[in-house]
C-alpha cells in the first residue's frame, strides 16, 4: 500500500519530481507567554502632555517605557505598573489593558507642624518614591510646605499632585492624580531609612499627617472602580499567561475570576484551552492592636477560593503601592514559570517594591499562617527587598467547604498548562487528518490510520519527554494508568484518562539534629 499524501493528487501524470511538506513531525509547543498588565490610565486632561493617547478597554502591546508614558500618561497607575514589570522582567511580551478612571479620588495631607531651626533635607517618600526637600534654617511652615508642593510637583511619575492650602500656612493638600478605590493605597512618610540611612529631619521641623499610619500617612477617601465587561469583552481570546491585576473589590474579582475560570467559557475551561494566571497584592489593613494588617489579611484570605488566583500579602506599612506590586510579583511569576513551569518561585526577588522598616514586617510564623490561609507571603531579604516565599493561591476548599490541597500553589497550574499544551501540540500535528480504527484491525502501511493503541504510545512518548524536562515523574506507573480507548457509542470519538503524576519542589528541608556527648573512648554509636 503507498504512502498516503495529504495534497499530492494520486492521478497525477507529468514528471519528475514533486515535494509535498509534511512538518507535523517537527512541531514544537512553544507558545507566546504575553503578560497582561491591567491598570487605569488618564483619560482626564491633568495638563495636556500627562492625558494618555490609548484608547480605553483595548489590549495593546506596548514595548518601551516611553511608549507606556505616552499611551497611558506618565505617572498613572498602568504606567506605574509597566515600568515596575520592566524592571523586574525586560524580556517578557507585555500587553496592556488600559482602563478609564471612574469614582471619586483620594485625598490626604501633610501639615507642616514647626517651623525647622538648623537647615537640612527633608527626606519625603511618597507611594515608594524619593522627594527631597531642601529646608532653610529661617524657613517658616508656609516655606517649608511651598517646597513641599513645589518638590512634589516637579516629580511627574509621582501618583499625587500637592496643592498649598493658603500662603504662609503649613498644609499641604494631597490628591491622587485618578479616580477610584485604587487611590487609598497611597502611603507617604519622611525619613523612612532613618538615621542610619542618612535621614533625619531637620531640627525643630515637625510633620503631621492626616490618616496616620504607625510609619506617615495614606491617602483616604477614593471610591469606585472600573467596570470590566468591556474590556473583558474586547479582550476576545488573545493569550495571556500571566496577568497583573490590582483591583480586589469583589465584583472586579469575580469578573476576572470568570474570564479565567473553568467553566466552558472561561480560559481554563475545556471549549477555549487558553489557561492563563492571576497575580495581585493586598496590604492589610492594622488592628487595633497595631498587627501591621496581619489579621485583616487572614480574614480576607478565608473569603476567597480560586485556583488561578494568587494575592500576595503586605504589611500595611509598605511603602510601594499594591498595583505596583502586584506588577512586580507577576513579573518575576511569568520570568521564573518561562523558563521552568515547574520550578518554585521562592526566593525571587519584587525589584523597586520598598518594603516596611525592618520593626514592622511579618515574622515567619505570620507568613506561614498567610499560607495557609490562601495569601502567598514574601519576606524581605538583606537585599532590601521583598522577596517570594512561596506562591500561594487563594484556593482552600473543595466544592463541599472541605480544605482542599488540589490548587495549593501555581506551579500546579503552570505545570498543567504545559503538559497540555505539549500533548495538544503532538496529536495536532501527527494526527490531523486521520481514520480511526479499533486496535488490531489490519491495514498497510503508511494508512492514515490511527488506533486507540498508537494514540497510547504517542501520549506515553510524549510523557517520557516531560519526564526528561523535569515536569513530571514515573512514566511506568502513568503508562499503567493511561486509559485510551474508542468511545462506545461515537465511533469517531476517542476518550482519553490522562494521569500525570506531576513533579513536586523542595519547600520545606527538615532537619532532627540528634547530637551526641559521647567520651573518647566510644568508637560507634548506638542505633536507635
Amino acid at each position: 500500500m503507498p504512502v498516503e499524501f495529504s495534497q499530492f493528487p494520486a492521478n497525477w501524470r507529468a514528471p519528475l519530481y514533486w515535494v509535498e511538506i509534511d512538518p507535523s513531525m517537527a512541531g514544537l509547543a512553544r507558545p507566546q507567554q504575553n503578560a497582561l498588565l491591567i491598570g487605569q490610565m488618564f483619560t482626564a486632561a491633568k495638563g495636556t502632555s500627562n492625558k494618555g493617547t490609548a484608547l480605553p478597554n483595548n489590549p495593546i502591546a506596548v514595548g518601551s517605557i516611553q511608549a507606556s508614558g505616552t499611551l497611558f500618561g506618565v505617572g498613572s497607575m498602568l504606567d506605574r505598573m509597566f515600568n515596575i514589570f520592566v524592571a523586574n522582567n525586560a524580556a517578557q511580551p507585555i500587553w496592556c489593558l488600559p482602563l478609564a478612571e471612574t469614582g471619586t479620588a483620594a485625598t490626604g495631607k501633610i501639615t507642616v507642624s514647626t517651623p525647622p531651626t538648623q537647615a537640612g533635607v527633608l527626606s519625603l517618600m511618597v507611594a515608594g518614591q524619593e522627594v527631597p526637600v531642601t529646608v532653610g534654617q529661617t524657613d517658616t511652615v508656609g516655606i517649608v510646605a511651598a517646597n513641599i508642593v513645589a518638590a512634589i510637583n516637579a516629580m511627574p511619575t509621582l501618583p499625587v499632585t500637592a496643592v498649598l492650602k493658603a500662603s504662609g500656612q503649613g498644609e499641604v493638600d494631597l490628591t491622587c492624580k485618578w479616580l477610584g478605590l485604587t487611590g487609598n493605597d497611597v502611603t507617604y512618610c519622611d525619613t523612612y531609612y532613618g538615621g542610619l540611612g542618612g535621614q533625619v529631619l531637620p531640627v525643630g521641623l515637625t510633620l503631621t499627617y492626616t490618616t496616620a499610619t504607625t510609619f506617615g500617612g495614606t491617602l483616604t477617601g477614593g471610591a469606585g472602580s472600573p467596570t470590566l465587561t468591556a474590556a473583558i469583552a474586547i479582550m476576545g481570546d488573545l493569550p495571556f499567561e500571566y496577568v497583573a491585576f490590582p483591583f480586589l473589590d469583589q465584583p472586579s474579582l469575580i469578573a476576572i475570576q470568570t474570564e479565567f475560570g473553568f467553566t466552558s467559557s472561561g480560559r481554563w475551561g475545556w471549549l477555549r484551552e487558553l489557561f492563563g494566571q492571576l497575580y495581585s497584592a493586598r496590604r492589610g489593613n492594622p488592628g487595633a492592636n497595631n498587627d501591621f494588617g496581619y489579621a485583616d489579611l487572614i480574614n480576607w484570605g478565608l473569603t476567597q477560593n480560586a485556583p488561578q488566583t494568587s494575592v500576595m500579602g503586605f504589611e500595611a506599612t509598605t511603602m510601594s503601592p499594591m498595583w505596583e506590586c502586584a506588577a512586580a510579583y507577576c513579573a518575576e511569576a511569568a520570568m521564573g514559570f518561562t523558563a521552568d513551569p515547574a520550578r518554585p518561585l521562592q526566593t525571587l526577588e519584587l525589584l523597586s517594591v520598598v518594603p516596611p522598616p525592618p520593626h514592622q514586617r511579618f515574622t515567619m510564623t505570620e507568613c506561614n499562617t498567610l499560607l495557609g490561609d490562601g495569601i502567598a507571603a514574601q519576606r524581605v531579604t538583606p537585599n532590601g527587598y521583598p522577596a517570594i516565599l512561596r506562591e500561594a493561591t487563594t484556593y482552600q476548599f473543595n466544592i463541599y467547604g472541605q480544605p482542599d490541597e488540589a490548587y495549593t500553589d501555581m506551579t500546579t497550574l503552570a505545570i498543567l498548562s504545559a503538559l497540555i499544551r505539549h500533548q495538544k501540540q503532538a496529536i495536532t500535528d501527527k494526527y490531523p487528518r486521520m481514520k480511526l480504527a479499533d486496535d488490531g484491525t489490519l491495514f498497510g502501511p503508511g494508512q492514515k490510520i490511527v488506533t486507540p493503541k498508537i494514540i497510547k504510545a504517542e501520549l506515553v512518548s510524549e510523557y517520557m519527554v516531560d519526564e526528561f524536562n523535569g515536569l513530571v515523574e514515573d512514566a511506568a506507573v502513568f503508562a499503567t494508568n493511561l486509559i485510551v480507548e474508542r468511545d462506545s457509542i461515537n465511533p469517531n470519538r476517542v476518550n482519553v484518562l490522562y494521569p500525570p503524576n506531576l513533579i513536586g519542589q523542595l519547600r520545606i528541608f527538615a532537619v532532627l539534629a540528634q547530637f551526641r556527648l559521647l567520651g573518647a573512648q566510644q568508637t560507634s554509636f548506638p542505633q536507635s
